[in-house]
């Protein structure tokens, strides 16, 4: 089953920007350690040259692309004037910080969709964006604007955090003459456009901190837009107060959401919300139960770091996307979902003895979600390292047919193969993706007798996770 020679080392290592400034180097670390090195990419460019000349432009300080959703960042230092007048220091800020890089973000959403065919992660532009962006048909964008510099003004003026507060009534915003006289509010900056949200620093490291997951960051960006322009009033202390609500309250689907009675025709959020989330006992036990969902992001990372440097053990295709789709799966896992994940598995990993194969699946734990297939196999001593790993890597194929042979409905199956850890010795995984979709009588025979022969899955115990989030 370990079929022909490891074709990743006839692609090219993708080699990406690390960001110019501090901010951007900074918002960098951050995405990357989000959502992941393989869909996070600062500063791409465009082949917009003068005369054919000359380096490309830059299309935003960050892209993150995922499945459908593409999020584009514009970030900007601008310092905070002092002439003595707040309402005059507030325009003139809004204008460079704020109005500058919302129009850096919609026009970088309009290059993606008019020229996805001509997107670069270098200057020269000679190294194309490596992944496919979704059609226009499908995408969604979300714009974020990270303005820096007014923090120290907000608390010295206002006290509390330093945050921009959100106030839904001030209305289109898209012009400096159009600001607000309120300074330290923002809301929607142009409703006929795609929402803009405003971020300060520290507001930004709340967000990315807390919802640490492509699809828990991007659950709470969409509801928190259908908020603003759902045409209720809204006024809220700082963008951490909404996150709280957003945390401490589930809709009748059992999803984090922003909701509030039928009859409300305004909502005012003061500050302190955060605080007192944060300062909860449920809150913390989160964290703590969290802690191990972790390890799920460090297969990730360490999976798209050898495909992102063509230096996998094994793979038969070329192109980095093949390995994208799997490892997208794995990422697409919310925190709660990796938490249980890796609780379920994690024994396999810590305690599998020398000689014992131990062998386990998962069903989907979210909507549409694959099937997981886990094997823990220690090296024999009288095999060569290359003999292990040809025959773990069979081994783990044969896993995930047996479990589309079990349950014909699986569509997507995601196998996760490795060495148990052991103290003083190097670990190494196996990542397998098998598109079950595809499936003949041929194949489910080939499975039957996988299952009957090596007896694999062919008795166990079935075990019911009952968790809470908090």
């Amino acid at each position: 089953m370990y079929s022909g020679p490891n074709r990743a080392r006839e692609r090219t290592p993708i080699h990406k920007e690390q960001g110019i400034t501090p901010s951007e180097q900074y918002l960098n670390s951050l995405c990357e350690k989000s959502f992941l090195s393989l869909w996070s990419y600062p500063s791409l460019f465009k082949d917009q040259r003068v005369g054919g000349k000359g380096d490309g432009k830059e299309i935003c300080d960050m892209a993150v692309i995922f499945d459908e959703h593409i999020l584009i960042f514009s970030d900007k230092h601008c310092s905070f004037p002092a002439t003595g007048d707040l309402k005059l220091d507030w325009k003139r800020w809004y204008k460079r910080a704020i109005h500058k890089s919302a129009e850096q973000a919609w026009g970088a959403e309009r290059w993606l969709k008019d020229h996805p065919d001509r997107v670069y992660l270098d200057r020269a532009c000679s190294e194309r964006f490596p992944l496919p962006i979704p059609s226009n048909e499908s995408a969604k964008y979300h714009l974020i604007v990270i303005a820096n510099g007014c923090e120290d003004r907000c608390k010295a003026e206002f006290g509390g955090t330093g945050s921009l507060m959100l106030n839904s009534s001030l209305g289109r915003q898209k012009n400096a003459d159009e600001v607000s006289s309120s300074p330290f509010m923002v809301a929607d900056l142009d409703p006929c456009r795609t929402f803009v949200h405003v971020l300060t620093e520290s507001t930004l490291d709340i967000l990315l901190q807390t919802l640490d997951t492509i699809s828990d960051f991007v659950s709470y960006l969409e509801r928190k837009e259908i908020l603003i322009r759902s045409g209720t009033a809204v006024f809220v202390s700082g963008e951490e107060d909404l996150l709280a609500y957003y945390l401490m309250h589930i809709n009748e689907k059992g999803k984090h959401d922003l909701t509030f009675k039928k009859d409300f025709k305004g909502v005012f959020l003061e500050e302190g919300f955060w605080k007192d989330f944060c300062d909860s006992p449920e809150r913390k036990e989160q964290i703590r139960q969290d802690s191990v969902s972790y390890l799920w992001d460090d297969l990730i990372r360490k999976f798209a770091h050898h495909a992102l440097n063509a230096t996998q053990y094994y793979t038969d295709h070329i192109e980095l996307s093949t390995t994208e789709i799997c490892l997208r799966f794995m990422a697409r896992e919310p925190r709660f979902a990796r938490r249980l994940i890796v609780k379920g598995f994690i024994d396999l990993y810590t305690n599998t003895p020398d000689g014992m194969r131990r062998n386990r699946y998962f069903k989907p734990l979210t909507e549409n979600g694959p099937f997981y297939v886990f094997l823990s196999l220690p090296q024999p001593d009288y095999f060569t390292y290359e003999r292990y790993r040809e025959g773990r890597f069979s081994l783990l194929k044969a896993c995930c047919m047996v479990v589309k042979y079990l349950f014909p409905e699986a569509l997507d199956i995601v196998g996760i193969a490795f060495q148990p850890a052991r103290p003083n010795f190097g670990s190494s995984e196996d990542l397998l993706y098998l598109d079950a979709s595809v499936w003949s009588e041929e194949l489910n025979n080939e499975a039957a007798q996988l299952h009957h022969d090596l007896g694999i899955f062919a008795s166990g115990i079935t075990h019911i996770i009952n968790e809470r989030e908090y």
